[in-house]
C-alpha cells in the first residue's frame, strides 16, 4: 500500500512539474486478474407518454441497459463497465442506436466487466492517501489501450488486443466495433525476467537489464550472436553467455503466453473470423520478435500497438509513441472523452456540469497549452 501511494505521488508530482498545472483529481486505470467479464441480454416493453407511437427514447434505452446488467454477481465483486453491444427492436436485429425508432419490444446485449471490490477499495485508498480524489471513476486499462492504439476500422473488422504487462497479459476482443470478450492470462514480462534470473542464477535487476537490452524471441532476428556479460552474485566472478541462450530461455515462456491466449480465444466460438488480426501492446511487446512469434502461434496478421494520433492529443513526442505507454496515453484520452461526453438525460447534464465543469476547463486549457 505504501509503495503504491509513493508511486502515485511521484508520478503526479512529475506531471505537475512538467505541465505547470496543479492536480487534485485523477482518472485511475485498473486491470489484471481481478477483472472478469460476461455477456448479458435485457428485454423491455416500449412505454412512455407517447404510448400510441411506441417511439424509443433515452429512458427506454437506459431501462433496457439496466435490465441487461441485472445479473447475479458475487458479493465481493462490483460492476466496472457496462458496454452495450447491440440492440434489437421487434424483429430488427444488430441496431447500434435505436433512439427515435418505433417498436413494441426492445432488447439489448451488453458486455459487463466486473472487478474485485477489495481491489477497487485498496486502489482508491492509495489514491486518497496520496492526497488526490477520483475525477470520475475507474477505467478498465484495456479500454484505455484500445482508445490509444486501435483504429475504428480494426474494431469494426474484429481484433484481438493483447496488453503484455509485467505480471499479467490482458486480452480484449473487439467485434463489430464493440468489446466482445475480456480475459486475463496470469503471466507477463516479469515472468521472462524471473526465468532468466533462475536459470542463470543472477539478480532480478540484472536479468531485467539483460532482457531489455539483449532479449529476443525469434531466431531469424538473431543475426549477431554476441556474448553477454553476466554479473556474479555473492562475490563470484562475472561470466558471459551467447545471446542465443537468452533467446532459448525467453522464447518458450513468450510462446506459452500466446498459446494460452489462443486457447481462450478459440473457446469463444466467434460468429465470424477477426479481419484485423492481433495487436500487441504493453512493455513486453517491445521485445524483438514478439510480433513474429505471435503471428506463428495465432496464424493471423500481428502488429505492434503504439499510441496513434488522435483528435484529443496532438504533438505527442516520439519517445511516448511506444507500446509501453499505450495505457497511460489511453487513460488521458478516455478521461478527456468521458469528461466531455453528452449526458443520457437532462438530469445527468445538470449534475455533470456542476461536478466536472471546473475540471473540464482545466483539462482543456492544459491540453491546448501542451499539445496544440
Amino acid at each position: 500500500m505504501e509503495a503504491t501511494r509513493d508511486a502515485i505521488e511521484a508520478a503526479i508530482d512529475a506531471a505537475e512539474r512538467m505541465s505547470g498545472t496543479e492536480v487534485r483529481e485523477c482518472w485511475v486505470g485498473i486491470g489484471g486478474t481481478q477483472i472478469n467479464a460476461l455477456n448479458s441480454r435485457g428485454v423491455v416493453a416500449i412505454t412512455g407518454k407517447k404510448r400510441e407511437t411506441r417511439e424509443i427514447d433515452d429512458d427506454d434505452i437506459q431501462r433496457v441497459i439496466d435490465a441487461a446488467k441485472a445479473v447475479v454477481i458475487p458479493m465481493d465483486r462490483e460492476i466496472l463497465e457496462v458496454i452495450p453491444r447491440s440492440f434489437s427492436v421487434d424483429d430488427q436485429k444488430d441496431i447500434r442506436n435505436p433512439l427515435d425508432m418505433i417498436g413494441v419490444r426492445l432488447e439489448c446485449e451488453v458486455h459487463i466487466i466486473t472487478c474485485s471490490l477489495t481491489g477497487l477499495q485498496n486502489l482508491l485508498k492509495c489514491v486518497n492517501r496520496a492526497g488526490f480524489g477520483l475525477a470520475g471513476g475507474f477505467i478498465l486499462q484495456l479500454l484505455a489501450c484500445g482508445s490509444s492504439c486501435l483504429t475504428e476500422e480494426e474494431k469494426e473488422m474484429g481484433v484481438v488486443l493483447i496488453d503484455l504487462g509485467g505480471g499479467t497479459s490482458d486480452v480484449l476482443v473487439y467485434l463489430d466495433g464493440v468489446p466482445y470478450s475480456t480475459y486475463t492470462i496470469p503471466a507477463g514480462g516479469s515472468h521472462l525476467t524471473s526465468d532468466l534470473s533462475i536459470m542463470k542464477s543472477i539478480a532480478h535487476d540484472a536479468a531485467e537489464k539483460i532482457k531489455t537490452e539483449a532479449g529476443c524471441c525469434w531466431e531469424p532476428l538473431l543475426e549477431d550472436n554476441y556474448d553477454i556479460d553476466i554479473p556474479g552474485v555473492g562475490g563470484r566472478p562475472p561470466t558471459s553467455i551467447p545471446r542465443s541462450q537468452v533467446l532459448g530461455i525467453i522464447k518458450p515462456r513468450m510462446e506459452e503466453i500466446f498459446k494460452k491466449v489462443k486457447e481462450r480465444y478459440d473457446d469463444l466460438n466467434l460468429p465470424r473470423p477477426l479481419g484485423a488480426g492481433v495487436v500487441l501492446t504493453g512493455g513486453a511487446a517491445q521485445l524483438p520478435g514478439a510480433a513474429e512469434l505471435a503471428e506463428e502461434v495465432f496464424k493471423m496478421p500481428v502488429r505492434l500497438g503504439s499510441p496513434l494520433p488522435s483528435q484529443h492529443i496532438a504533438g505527442l513526442a516520439d519517445d511516448y509513441r511506444r507500446p509501453s505507454y499505450s495505457t497511460a496515453i489511453g487513460l488521458l484520452i478516455e478521461g478527456y472523452r468521458r469528461s466531455d461526453l453528452p449526458p443520457v438525460n437532462g438530469k445527468a447534464e445538470k449534475q455533470g456540469k456542476k461536478k466536472g465543469g471546473d475540471l473540464l476547463k482545466k483539462l482543456k486549457v492544459w491540453f491546448k497549452e501542451e499539445f496544440f
